[in-house]
């Protein structure tokens, strides 16, 4: 029997990235959702709600014919202030100096639901980042790439080379706990399986 796809909503390059690399198979379909509406300043419930609301809209448009995958992240400074996606490159490069030479969280929450289940699950990964040299932060700036990232920061890329200590998975700070939803899916699988008489 062939596995069957999750639905990856979202439109992510570095959540889509992940699922590939832990060779889980998918489709991407983002939806669009509203995270203004989101009253709250606390990093870990501000990923809860904006992945749970992203899950509601979800299934309203695409049931649970496939498993539905939801996720948010955001980056919190060490006094607790959430760095969202930047507005723009001025408001990237105000972001980005917060988190040089400082202590930061990647928040991210993700909700896996099929017709059998319901996953959630809120993580963090703490860095420990030394000063971002600015003619390096200019170049990153010009590239774009900070577009669509929460807090601007790429741990994957721009920010990799200042990491000076981590505590967390690296997955977690690209987005998506990956190590921690795969028991879910082959859960889901196994239950799949079983329901349709295969061994």
């Amino acid at each position: 029997m062939q596995r069957t796809p999750l639905v990856l909503c979202s439109q992510s390059a570095s959540r889509a990235q992940l699922l590939r690399r832990f060779g889980i198979d998918f489709v991407q379909k983002p939806v669009a959702y509203n995270e203004e509406q989101i009253s709250t300043a606390v990093p870990r419930e501000f990923v809860y709600l904006a992945a749970k609301g992203k899950l509601e809209v979800a299934e309203q448009q695409y049931g649970l014919d496939l498993p539905l995958l939801t996720a948010d992240s955001v980056i919190a400074t060490a006094g607790g202030e959430i760095l969202r996606k930047p507005k723009d490159q001025e408001d990237a490069r105000r972001i980005l100096h917060l988190q040089s030479a400082s202590q930061i969280s990647i928040v991210s929450s993700l909700h896996f639901k099929c017709q059998e289940l319901l996953f959630i699950d809120t993580s963090e990964t703490r860095y420990r980042l030394a000063p971002f040299e600015e003619e390096d932060m200019e170049r990153y700036l010009e590239s774009g790439l900070w577009r669509g990232k929460a807090g601007g920061c790429m741990v994957e890329g721009f920010c990799k080379k200042y990491v000076m200590e981590v505590n967390g998975h690296e997955s977690t700070a690209m987005g998506l706990s990956v190590e921690l939803l795969l028991p879910w899916i082959k859960l889901h699988q196994n239950m799949l399986q079983y329901s349709q008489g295969v061994c």
